[in-house]
């Protein structure tokens, strides 16, 4: 028994990492089938053509869309057989702790394959598109949490300050908050995954800007946060890492914009914004959480 629960927790260690990694590839799949137009390569759902679940020779939608969408179907089912995994895993090495995170991955997933069929069935509604990333984020999340307990449970810090509790919690909001509007941006402009998908009725400039606004509060938020008093070396290394990711992220939204969203630069900004939130989400476990 003890052999096998250690057995357990040592497959606990690359379990994790690969569920979260693929939790992010997901979301750069899902970027590489809208930016290619292949959202509705397979147009139906659970089926990819009526009836075949596989992509079939000579369809409407084209080959290489239909293996693009395709494939991040398939994606899916690779992610929840690593849930799948790792929830065994944790029960096996009997971490009570972190029960909750593991089953929550694996509701979430199919939650997520639901989610997609809604948008394939609604011809990519801006909408179902935007929630099926937000969704993605919520999860990858959830996976940063469970991968950085992988080793030792984690606890609730008994104590923050009221500046930095303040500090923390607008700074994880405002950074949820910024891809929220990502995704309108998104669900607004060119890149829809089909020419005839329907778009959000907004002015793409206009919520852009507002996009951008919200990044720079972000920004400042995070200046005033790594100048707080009594932050752990972990908070101030994740700051760190947040701010140049974030720094980056912004240029590359400029650059894409002034060169009027050019595919390959969309996909970075779209990889960007998952590392943007993983290292966010590392701040906000190193205030809340510490080491039982």
């Amino acid at each position: 028994m003890i052999a096998a629960q250690s057995v357990a927790r040592k497959a606990l260690i690359p379990l994790s990492g690969l569920l979260l990694f693929l939790q992010s590839a997901l979301v750069i799949t899902g970027g590489a089938v809208r930016l290619t137009g292949s959202g509705l390569g397979c147009p139906t759902w659970p089926e990819c053509v009526p009836g075949s679940y596989t992509p079939v020779p000579g369809q409407e939608q084209g080959a290489l869309h239909a293996w693009i969408e395709f494939g991040n179907r398939l994606l899916t089912f690779a992610l929840l057989f690593a849930a799948l995994a790792t929830l065994i895993s944790i029960l096996a090495s009997r971490r009570r702790d972190l029960r909750l995170l593991g089953a929550l991955q694996i509701l979430g997933i199919l939650a997520q394959g639901l989610l997609g069929g809604i948008t394939v069935l609604t011809d990519l509604n801006p909408i179902a598109v935007g929630s099926h990333l937000l969704l993605s984020i919520l999860l990858i999340a959830a996976a940063t949490s469970l991968h950085s307990r992988r080793r030792t449970p984690f606890v609730r810090t008994s104590s923050i300050s009221p500046e930095i509790a303040r500090l923390s919690i607008g700074h994880i909001n405002l950074a949820f908050l910024a891809i929220v509007i990502g995704a309108i941006v998104t669900g607004t402009g060119p890149h829809a995954g089909d020419a005839d998908a329907p778009r959000l009725n907004l002015d793409f400039s206009d919520i852009t800007r507002v996009h951008s606004a919200t990044v720079w509060l972000l920004l400042i938020v995070t200046f005033f946060f790594l100048r707080a008093k009594s932050l752990s070396f972990e908070t101030k290394k994740w700051l760190r890492i947040f701010t140049a990711l974030a720094i980056a992220q912004g240029a590359i939204g400029y650059i894409q914009y002034w060169l009027g969203l050019p595919e390959l630069l969309v996909g970075f900004h779209l990889l960007g914004s998952v590392l943007v939130y993983i290292a966010a989400w590392k701040v906000r476990l190193s205030i809340v959480r510490k080491r039982a």
